[in-house]
C-alpha cells in the first residue's frame, strides 16, 4: 500500500478510502448521514427478561480464543444459551464488518469502534465496560531507526487504524506531545498490517499491543528496533452488540447472562497469570514463558464501573478528537450505550474489581 500524507483536502480522500475499506459498501457516506439524521434502529427500552427463553443463541467473539478459554479455565457454570459459534475475530472493522453481515452477536473492543460504526451508519450499542488504567499499546519502530521518543515523531509516517484502539491511542500521543496532525504522515493501514508495515520500512513508527512488542523486539531489536513507552492509555475495553440483537428479547437477555462470565473470565486470568501463561500465551500463542510473563507483569487489574459516567466522558472525547481531525463528524456518545446493562459486571465480581 503505497503512503499517502494525510493533510489539508487529502484527508477527506484518506477518511473515504478507509471508510469503503472497513464497509465493504458502496455510497457510504451518504448512508452515515442518514442514519445519524434519523437516530437509526435506535435502543430498545423493554426491561430485560429475567431468565433466557430456551433455544436462546448467541454468536460471541473469542480473538485468538481467549473468552472461550477464560470460561473453560475459571470452572463458571454453563451459560444458560448456546453459543452457536466463537469467532475468532478481534480487529474493530472486522467486527463491524461481522455486526453487518449478522455473523456476530456480541463482541469485546476498545472504544473507538463503536465511534466509527456510528459514522458509517450502523446503530450498536455499548453493553459493559472494563476501565483500563494502564497503557496496553506501545509505539514500535522500524529496524534501524533513531526515533526515541514521541516528538521526534516530527515527519515521520505513522501507522494509523482510524476504526481501532491503535488510532485512538497515537491520536492522543500526538495531541500530549503538541503535534498537529499535519506534523506527521498518517498511514492508512489496520493493525494486522502494522508489523508488515515496520518490518518494510513502510512505516517509521506503529501501535503495537504489549502482547505483540516482545516478540517484534526479540527479532528486531537486534537489527536497531525499538519501543517508545508512554503514559496513554486506552481507557475503555468494552463488550458492544448490534442494536437489532438488543431489541430482540431473547438475545438481549442471552447477553445479559454473558456479561457476568465475561467478567468473571477477566478476573480469572488476572489472579491466576502462571496458569494463564502456560495455558494461553505459551500453548496457543507459541510464546516462551518469559516472553508469556513480561505480558502478564504489564497487564491491567480489571475494573468493570458501577456507573459508566467516566466512560461516556472520555467516550465524548475520543470521539470530539477524531472530529477536530476531520475523521468522522461531532455527535453525543450517549446514545452509543445501552443503560439497561449497567452494572451488571460490576456486581458480578468482588469489590476490588469495581472501579
Amino acid at each position: 500500500m503505497p503512503v499517502s500524507r494525510t493533510s489539508g483536502v487529502d484527508r477527506r480522500l484518506f477518511l473515504a478510502s478507509l471508510l469503503g475499506a472497513a464497509a465493504g459498501v458502496a455510497g457510504l457516506s451518504g448512508c452515515a448521514e442518514s442514519s445519524a439524521a434519523t437516530g437509526g434502529e435506535g435502543a430498545s427500552t423493554a426491561p430485560l427478561a429475567a431468565k433466557v427463553p430456551a433455544g436462546t443463541s448467541l454468536k460471541i467473539a473469542s480473538y485468538q480464543g481467549a473468552q472461550q478459554l477464560q470460561l473453560k479455565l475459571a470452572k463458571l457454570p454453563e451459560l444458560p444459551f448456546t453459543v452457536s459459534n466463537w469467532l475468532n475475530i478481534g480487529a474493530g472493522p472486522d467486527v463491524i464488518n461481522a455486526f453487518r453481515a449478522k455473523s456476530l452477536d456480541v463482541a469485546n473492543n476498545a472504544g473507538i469502534p463503536p465511534i466509527q460504526a456510528h459514522y458509517q451508519g450502523f446503530d450498536a450499542k455499548i453493553v459493559a465496560i472494563n476501565i483500563t488504567r494502564k497503557p496496553n499499546y506501545v509505539f514500535a519502530t522500524k529496524p534501524g531507526s533513531d526515533i526515541r521518543t514521541v516528538d521526534d515523531f516530527r515527519g515521520k509516517k505513522l501507522a494509523f487504524s482510524q476504526g481501532q484502539a491503535q488510532g485512538v491511542v497515537l491520536l492522543r500521543a500526538l495531541k500530549k506531545a503538541g503535534l498537529k496532525y499535519d506534523d506527521v504522515k498518517l498511514v492508512p493501514l489496520t493493525s494486522n498490517q502494522f508489523l508488515t508495515a515496520l518490518q518494510s520500512g513502510q512505516v517509521d513508527i506503529a501501535p503495537l499491543g504489549n502482547t505483540q512488542s516482545p516478540a517484534y523486539l526479540k527479532q528486531y531489536g537486534p537489527k536497531g528496533a525499538r519501543v517508545i513507552t508512554t503514559d496513554v492509555v486506552d481507557l475503555l475495553s468494552l463488550l458492544w452488540a448490534p442494536a437489532s440483537v438488543l431489541n430482540d428479547k431473547a438475545k438481549a437477555a442471552a447477553v445479559a447472562a454473558y456479561i457476568p462470565q465475561w467478567a468473571q473470565g477477566l478476573v480469572w486470568s488476572y489472579e491466576n497469570p502462571d496458569a494463564w501463561n502456560e495455558e494461553f500465551y505459551v500453548k496457543t500463542q507459541n510464546l516462551t514463558l518469559d516472553q508469556a510473563r513480561s505480558i502478564t507483569a504489564l497487564a491491567n487489574k480489571p475494573l468493570f464501573p458501577p456507573t459508566w459516567d467516566e466512560a461516556i466522558k472520555w467516550e465524548q472525547e475520543t470521539a470530539d478528537l477524531l472530529a477536530e481531525g476531520g475523521f468522522v463528524k461531532e455527535f453525543d456518545v450517549s446514545s452509543l450505550f445501552d443503560h439497561r446493562f449497567e452494572g451488571i459486571a460490576a456486581k458480578s465480581v468482588a469489590a476490588e474489581y469495581r472501579s
